[in-house]
């Protein structure tokens, strides 16, 4: 008689848009595992699970259609519910794979029953196990294994690995009743106020496993062995050229990213600061790899893929999502000033992306952003003295570079252009 082939149990903290339309998604449609579970929090959200006999509703936004995907017999705990303590400590103990997908690191140590002492009193030191860290942090999944320390500090970490990733997948969690209605899409539960809806993109780059004869359950993940040069790739090519066109397409008045698709200048823009830009920098610092992705027409691809992903009308992505905290965008390292220093260093001019930093500027002024500095009233005011002024005021600990920061320089030098093409076309 043949023996039955072992399968896994995944694990998952967070029931949100990366939670429940990637990760459990990808763990449910891969075959490898018979049990799932998920902590979460929100007991709005674990009830309205349970009453529908632990089942959710994904909306999977495809190139032309909206695809409706339903995950169901997974069992939903709350570590705030005493009763439910019990049952989540098995289920770590038990897990192979797990996945955090909480709104930021800091959630790890956060509350009596955190993630990170969930973990550091359940792990199973006799067991292989790994963990996805899927919040958008670089160090996510060394920050996780610090605070489970600084729990249980001689808790036996040798057969348990945190994993860092890079996530590209878009989508999130819709409120929007008219968005919902229009589009046709399933809530999570009936009982739910929202819906999931998230593209079909999956290819997730993740950090190398090291367990011996681990084989993770999750295979569509591409694990590589340094996650720097991907990272960056995320961070100065995605989220740069993204918040870009989202400031641009606020300064145009327009709704959802996808109406970019109908602006020409908007989505060469956005083409132009991929490839000649973002990915003209990527490929000098990192050809050395012979990555496909670091290769003129690796990048290109993925430049024009990127692009209309972004703008995907199916996606419904709201342009005040991706302008949301513009002063965080607009620091020093992020994404806009970190892309066009790098950018510069090797010999690269990124005009467009020196343009975005305007727009994020003036993203600021339009929307009353509530800062701890003031700032020009109207766009129409602005003038390099200005622009000086508020890029000081958000760097702080970095005022004393300005002077001499040629990104700053750069950023000033494309004013006059900015505003014939922006605040021009904002009067009329």
């Amino acid at each position: 008689m043949s023996q039955l082939r072992h399968k896994k149990t995944y694990l998952g903290f967070g029931l949100g848009a990366v939670q429940s339309g990637l990760m459990l998604f990808e763990a449910f449609n891969s075959g490898n595992f018979d049990r799932f579970v998920i902590l979460e929090v929100n007991g709005e959200i674990v009830d309205a699970v349970r009453r529908w006999n632990r089942k959710i509703v994904i909306n999977t936004a495809g190139k032309d259609s909206i695809v409706k995907s339903t995950i169901s017999d997974f069992e939903i705990y709350n570590p705030n519910d005493p009763d439910d303590y019990n049952a989540i400590a098995s289920a770590i103990y038990q897990a192979d794979e797990m996945a955090t997908a909480v709104p930021s690191v800091s959630i790890y140590d956060a509350g009596e029953n955190s993630i990170a002492g969930l973990l550091a009193n359940n792990i199973n030191p006799d067991k292989p196990q790994i963990l996805y860290a899927a919040e958008n942090n670089n160090y996510a999944a060394e920050t996780l294994i610090e605070k489970i320390k600084a729990h249980e500090p001689d808790t036996r970490l040798d057969q348990f690995q945190a994993i860092n990733t890079v996530i590209g997948k878009m989508g999130g969690v819709i409120f929007d009743r008219h968005t919902i209605d229009e589009f046709n899409l399933d809530l999570m539960t009936p009982y739910s106020r929202a819906a999931i809806l998230v593209e079909e993109f999956n290819k997730i780059i993740i950090s190398k496993v090291s367990l011996k004869n681990f084989k993770r359950g999750i295979e569509v993940f591409v694990e590589k062995d340094d996650l720097l040069p991907f990272e960056e790739a995320k961070l100065f090519g995605h989220n740069a050229v993204h918040s870009m066109l989202g400031f641009f397409a606020a300064l145009r008045g327009y709704t959802y990213m996808s109406e970019i698709r109908n602006d020409p200048q908007l989505y060469q823009y956005g083409m132009d600061a991929l490839q000649n830009e973002s990915g003209a920098f990527l490929l000098k610092k990192y050809a050395h790899l012979n990555d496909p992705l670091f290769t003129k027409e690796g990048f290109d691809f993925y430049g024009t893929d990127l692009l209309e992903r972004m703008t995907n009308p199916y996606l419904r992505d709201e342009v005040k999502r991706i302008c949301r905290d513009p002063i965080r965008k607009l620091g020093y390292d992020d994404r806009l000033f970190g892309t066009i220093r790098e950018t510069l260093s090797q010999g690269v001019y990124p005009k467009i992306l020196a343009k975005a930093v305007l727009g994020g500027i003036c993203y600021v002024i339009n929307n009353k952003i509530e800062t701890d500095f003031t700032y020009p009233t109207s766009v129409e005011d602005l003038d390099e003295q200005k622009v000086r002024l508020m890029i000081g005021n958000i760097w702080k600990d970095h005022m004393n570079t300005m002077e001499h920061d040629e990104s700053l320089d750069l950023v000033c030098s494309q004013l006059d252009e900015f505003q014939k093409e922006f605040i021009v076309i904002k009067k009329h």
